[in-house]
Formats: structure tokens, sequence, C-alpha cells
């Protein structure tokens, strides 16, 4: 899909990915890109770089995602791409999670996602067209050491993605989904830990190629190329695979107890 006089939405837009998408955006020539964050005074400072217009958004909220997509409508006359940016993740010890921890990651990671796509798809399938950009990460094709939560709803995220590509691809829907390992943003400000075993990339890298990846109708997106061999390892030797995650884990385990206690 072409990027340029096309109507944007991007949740999570106060910083890191979420701004650098805004910003790349609104430079790549689309007709509006409006931003949402619960954070009111950074999407507010977002909105005005890009002479847009900022709505504080709660995505683990469906009302407030409702209440995002009718002001977008209102506003632009529609939505042709929508970015759902909003992730969380944090080292934690399975066995003390709580039903608690678990709704809070599910509710953020996974169904601020489904709520997106429930009330922006409709729209786009009546009018044959739109494009739907899930940031999901490198642990939800391969996993994240030391953070069970995280793992399970970033590869959640992924297949959702894939369903609805599979599902609505040929009815006029694109679907990109943006696996990065570490980027320098507020979740990796007190280091990437093992996710960072690559380099740490930058948020406007991670913007560049998921605005190709738009242009070129491309499903994963993968700043980190690195991935793109794990995944290839994983398939052809499973059992393999694990053996190598448990030898890293080992190599990091001093440093994922420091953080989980």
């Amino acid at each position: 899909m072409e990027v340029k006089g096309k109507r944007v939405v991007i949740t999570g837009a106060a910083s890191g990915i979420g701004k650098a998408l805004a910003v790349a955006f609104h430079s790549a020539g689309a007709a509006a890109v409006l931003v949402s964050d619960i954070n009111e005074a950074g999407v507010q400072a977002v909105a005005a770089e890009i002479k847009s217009k900022g709505i504080v958004t709660d995505v683990t909220n469906e009302e407030d995602i409702i209440h995002l997509i009718k002001e977008s409508n209102d506003n632009c006359g529609g939505i042709d791409i929508f970015c759902s940016n909003v992730g969380i993740g944090a080292y934690e010890d399975f066995l003390k999670l709580t039903n608690t921890d678990w709704y809070r990651m599910l509710d953020t990671n996974l169904m601020s996602h489904i709520y997106v796509v429930r009330h922006v798809l409709p729209q786009m399938l009546e009018r044959g067209s739109g494009y739907l950009v899930f940031t999901a990460s490198a642990a939800g094709l391969l996993a994240q050491l030391g953070s069970v939560t995280y793992s399970v709803t970033k590869h959640a995220v992924v297949s959702f993605a894939e369903w609805l590509k599979i599902t609505y691809g040929k009815m006029g829907i694109g679907v990109s989904c943006v696996c990065p390992q570490a980027v320098r943003t507020g979740m990796t400000a007190q280091g990437a830990g093992v996710a960072g075993i690559d380099g740490m990339i930058e948020p406007e890298v991670v913007a560049d190629d998921v605005l190709e990846a738009v242009e070129n109708e491309q499903f994963l997106v993968t700043p980190h190329k690195e991935v793109l061999e794990y995944i290839k390892y994983k398939a052809s030797d499973y059992d393999g695979w694990i053996d190598g995650m448990q030898n890293l884990q080992d190599k990091f385990i001093d440093e994922i107890n420091a953080v989980i206690k």
C-alpha cells in the first residue's frame, strides 16, 4: 500500500517506536497521522511536532479504542493504516506470578490488538482496502528468557497477525508484524539483557523498515536480520534450538535472577 495520502492511526505514540512511526509516516506524506497514548503530555508533544491530533487512550479499555477509532474517523473521514503499537514487558519469577500479573500482560500485549481489529476492520472490509501493523517482538518468534508472560503474549500477537493475513489478505487487508530484538526505548532504558545480544537499534530504524514493509505489503518485519537465521535454525532443528537457548540462559542467568529479585 502506498503511504502517501493515507490516513494513519498509531497507538503507543508518545515515545519510542510509536513516536518514530508517527514522524516517519508524516514525513512520507501521509494525509493525516493521528497519535494516541495513555501518556497525555507525551502524545500531545508528538502531535504538536507533526501538526496533528493527539488522543489519550488506554488500549486495555475497549471503550477507549472505540472512542479512538470514532475520533479518527470524525477527523479524517476514515482509517487506511492502523499501527497497533502498545506493549509492556519485564523479567519475572514464573512461580510467583499471580492471575493479576497475567491478565495485565494479556490485556496490554494481546487484547489491545484484538480490540483494535474488532472495531477498525469492518470499515476496511467495507471499503475493500486497509492495512494493519502490529508491533510484536522477536520474542514472539523465538522466546524471551526470564519472562514467560512477554514470550507467550508476543507469540500470540504474531499468531493473531498471521491469522488475519491468511483470513483477510485476499479481501484487500494488508498486515505487517514487526519483530525486532532490542530497541532503544523506555523499555530498554535499564539495559536490554539477552535481547540485546545482537545490538540495540534506534526506533527510527524500525520505523523505516515498517514503512518499507507497508509499501511492499510484506508480512514479517525483522529489523535485526539475525532473527531470520534464528527462525530457520529453530524450524530445522527444534531440539537443537532449545538446547542452544538453554545454554544462552545459563550465560545470562545471573543477570536475569538479579533483575527478578
